[in-house]
C-alpha cells in the first residue's frame, strides 16, 4: 500500500487536497475540501469515484466546489454517499442539497449522510434524494476517534480555531505486513500462494506448508515483519499559539507530508493573528515540531501577487528545509 496526494487548485485561488490509497487491488480516493474550481481538472468518472469528503469549515473558499462533486454524484448507489464536517455542517449542506429542482427523482433511493464532528461523538443526519432532501433524519451517533476505520486507511480529526471550528485531518494507511524473504528461507519454506493466505486471512485458518498444517497467525508470527504505514495531513484556515502546537505535535508525528494553509508572509504576522490563520514560519513550526518529512504550503492569499509568491516560500526553509510549493504551480 501506499498514500498518494494531490493539490488541486491553483495558487491564489481554493485549493483541496485529494488522497489515493493503493491497498492492493483497492484504489480509494479521498477528498478533503472542495473549492471553487478545484475539480476542473478531473473527469467526470474520477469525480464519481471519490470515495468520502472531508469539509475543514464550510467558509465559500472551501466548500465552493461542491456543485460540482454533487452534480457527479447525487443519484449514486454504487459507493456510500457520506459528507464529513464540523458541528453546523448538516444544516448548511442541506440548504446545498435543496438548491435544485427534483421534481425527476422520486423513484431513487440514494441516500446521503453528512458526519458532523463534535469534541466528544459525530452526530450522523440522513437525506434521501426521493424526498427532494426534504426531511433531516437523525441517525445513530457514531465515536469521534478515528473518525473512519477502513481494512486499509484509518481518517482521524483535530479540532483548529479559525473564529470558528476548522477542522485538521490526517489519513494514515494500516500497517504493512511484508514477508520477510530470509525467514522463508531459514526455514526451508519456498514462496507461492498462500503466501498471500497468510498476509490476508483469520489467524484462526489452517492451511498446507509443505505436507505441515499450520494455522496463519503461527506463520505470521514467524514470517512477517510489521512496517507503519503512510500518513499525509491536511491543516487549514486556523490561528497558532503554544497550546495548539503541543496538541498537534503527537498527532502529526511520522507524517510523510503536511499539506498546510499559507494565507500569509512572515510579514503580516499580526494581520494572520487577527484572521485567524497562520504564516509561512509558522506552518514551517509545526512541521518541524512534528517532524514531517515534507511541508507543502497551500491556500495562498489571492491578495499576494504572483511576483511576491516566492517571498512566502522564503520564509520558511531557514526552519524547515523540506518546504515547498506544489509541484504543478506555476512560480
Amino acid at each position: 500500500m501506499s498514500l498518494e496526494y494531490h493539490i488541486l487548485g491553483a495558487a491564489g485561488r481554493d485549493n483541496a487536497l485529494l488522497v489515493y490509497v493503493h491497498g492492493g487491488d483497492a484504489l480509494a480516493r479521498v477528498l478533503f475540501d472542495c473549492g471553487d474550481g478545484c475539480l476542473a481538472g478531473l473527469p467526470f468518472a474520477e469525480i464519481s469515484r471519490i470515495d468520502e469528503l472531508f469539509f475543514s469549515h464550510l467558509h465559500m473558499d472551501h466548500i465552493g466546489g461542491f456543485d460540482a462533486f454533487f452534480r457527479c454524484n447525487y443519484d449514486r448507489t454504487l459507493r456510500p454517499n457520506r459528507i464529513w464536517g464540523p458541528p453546523g455542517s448538516a444544516r448548511i449542506l442541506q440548504h446545498r442539497f435543496q438548491g435544485f429542482l427534483w421534481n425527476l427523482t422520486d423513484a431513487k433511493s440514494t441516500a446521503w449522510e453528512v458526519a458532523e464532528v463534535h469534541p466528544d461523538r459525530v452526530a450522523r443526519t440522513r437525506f434521501r434524494l426521493n424526498e427532494h432532501f426534504a426531511a433531516a433524519h437523525p441517525a445513530n451517533d457514531g465515536p469521534r476517534a478515528p473518525l473512519l476505520s477502513t481494512p486499509h486507511y484509518t481518517v482521524e480529526a483535530v479540532a483548529l480555531d479559525h473564529l470558528t471550528v476548522s477542522l485538521g485531518y490526517i489519513i494514515r494507511e494500516r500497517p504493512r505486513r511484508n514477508i520477510e524473504v530470509s525467514r522463508l528461507a531459514a526455514r526451508g519454506l519456498k514462496p507461492g500462494s498462500w503466501l498471500r493466505t497468510v498476509k490476508e486471512a483469520p489467524a484462526e485458518t489452517v492451511i498446507d506448508v509443505d505436507g505441515k498444517s499450520l494455522t496463519v497467525g503461527a506463520l505470521r508470527a514467524l514470517l512477517l515483519v510489521e512496517q507503519p504505514g503512510e500518513a499525509v495531513a491536511y491543516l487549514t484556515d486556523f490561528r497558532l499559539d503554544a497550546a495548539t502546537l503541543d496538541a498537534l505535535t503527537p498527532q502529526l508525528y511520522g507524517c510523510k507530508a503536511l499539506v498546510c494553509e499559507c494565507a500569509y508572509r512572515a510579514a503580516d504576522a499580526e494581520l494572520a493573528t487577527r484572521n485567524a490563520h497562520l504564516t509561512a514560519p509558522q506552518a514551517a513550526e509545526i512541521a518541524v515540531a512534528a517532524g514531517v518529512g515534507t511541508l507543502v504550503l497551500i491556500h495562498l492569499s489571492d491578495r499576494c501577487p504572483p511576483d511576491e509568491r516566492p517571498e512566502i516560500l522564503a520564509d520558511a526553509p531557514a526552519i524547515c528545509p523540506h518546504t515547498v510549493f506544489p509541484r504543478d504551480w506555476k512560480r
